[in-house]
């Protein structure tokens, strides 16, 4: 069958021996940045789909049914011959999309990243992270961190096109990396706020500067928040979509230390990846906060129940969800804060007692590689 395949791609221009790639898009940046970063480290060639997905894509999903039925098709790019010998995707309603290419092409390989809803056993690989508390098994690739696209060429790059717009803030420099709202927790106006007193008080025991970038999940109002409470030298970024020159690459080059609010996987690989001192700071606080479990032992697997109580409705379910649910309908963000502090990749805002680098992440980026090569016996 893969012969049959390869000679398939030679007849539609593709070069022997080098798999044809499709990129179904996801609606979530997060997952987009893991896809295209797998799909530039295989290097073969490869092409984005992004789809719009209809209302009805949240029910059909429970059926993991081959169907391009949640798909808006007039606003979506084509899903058409010919067909592609891998498929990476992410985000839950790309499942019945890819099932329905290999209906098609039956060679087609789906490599899922993250917590699929469909059974394990329909991918031929699932690259996923210990939030998402998925079983050990032959298909099931368990990663520390999300794949990024953080290199030091790409960092020194950005922060050498960067330097001059920040030559004149005092150093050293600290990047705050915000978020927002997930699931269980809330970044509200008042964690902001904390956030921003937090990260001055920093920046003024040293007589140094914030870089601060919001990012597409921070509210307005928590954006604002935070900015009116920094009272040091800084550069603000607020994120917009399609908003032109980005500095959050260079943020990563240029600063000493990072912080990073601890709702987001990405952002906080994507700090640990810079190799600079990493600083974790919880956007919630009191019977709500991420680190309640603080002081209890164990491996990541023994965290105790999350409080049942969140701040509003929707963020009470989740716990609910988290606590009583199968994994497959939540995922537990503390499992990857404690796994962070724990290995010293970094340390909570607050706590820490001395802000050192964190030690090297094993290249998973190239392990993953070397696992969907295998797929296609190179």
């Amino acid at each position: 069958m893969r012969l049959k395949q390869l000679e398939t791609n030679v007849e539609s221009g593709m070069p022997a021996g080098r798999p044809r790639v499709w990129i179904l898009a996801s609606p979530h940046a997060g997952d987009n940045t893991q896809l295209r970063a797998l799909a530039a480290a295989l290097g073969w060639p490869s092409e984005e789909k992004h789809l719009v997905y209809r209302s009805s894509e949240a029910a059909l999903r429970f059926l993991s049914l081959p169907t391009l039925a949640g798909v808006n098709l007039a606003a979506s790019i084509a899903i058409a011959p010919p067909w592609p010998d891998l498929v990476l995707c992410s985000g839950r309603g790309a499942e019945s999309v890819a099932f329905w290419i290999r209906a098609r092409n039956p060679g087609t390989r789906i490599v899922f990243v993250g917590t699929p809803w469909a059974p394990l056993a329909r991918f031929d690989l699932v690259v996923t992270t210990p939030q998402y508390r998925l079983p050990a098994a032959p298909n099931v690739l368990h990663n520390l961190l999300p794949l990024h696209d953080v290199t030091p060429e790409r960092l020194a790059a950005e922060a050498k096109h960067w330097e001059p717009r920040l030559a004149h803030l005092p150093r050293p420099l600290t990047a705050v990396l915000v978020g927002g709202d997930s699931g269980p927790y809330h970044f509200t106006p008042q964690a902001a706020s904390r956030l921003g007193h937090a990260v001055t008080e920093l920046a003024r025991a040293e007589g140094g500067s914030l870089l601060v970038t919001t990012s597409a999940r921070t509210g307005a109002a928590a954006a604002q928040a935070l900015q009116e409470a920094i009272g040091v030298p800084s550069y603000v970024h607020r994120w917009a979509r399609d908003g032109g020159d980005n500095p959050f690459h260079a943020f990563l080059g240029l600063a000493q230390r990072i912080v990073v609010t601890a709702d987001s996987i990405s952002m906080m690989s994507e700090a640990i990846a810079s190799r600079k001192p990493v600083l974790l700071f919880d956007i919630e606080d009191g019977p709500y906060a991420m680190r309640g479990e603080k002081g209890q032992a164990g491996k990541s697997g023994d965290l105790p129940p999350i409080s049942w109580r969140g701040r509003s409705a929707s963020a009470t379910l989740f716990r609910l969800l988290i606590n009583h649910a199968p994994p497959r309908f939540s995922r537990d963000l503390r499992i990857v804060q404690r796994d962070l502090v724990t290995g010293g990749y970094a340390q909570w805002l607050g706590e820490a007692s001395s802000f050192t680098p964190p030690p090297p992440v094993p290249d998973e980026l190239g392990r993953t590689v070397a696992r969907i090569r295998q797929l296609f016996g190179l």
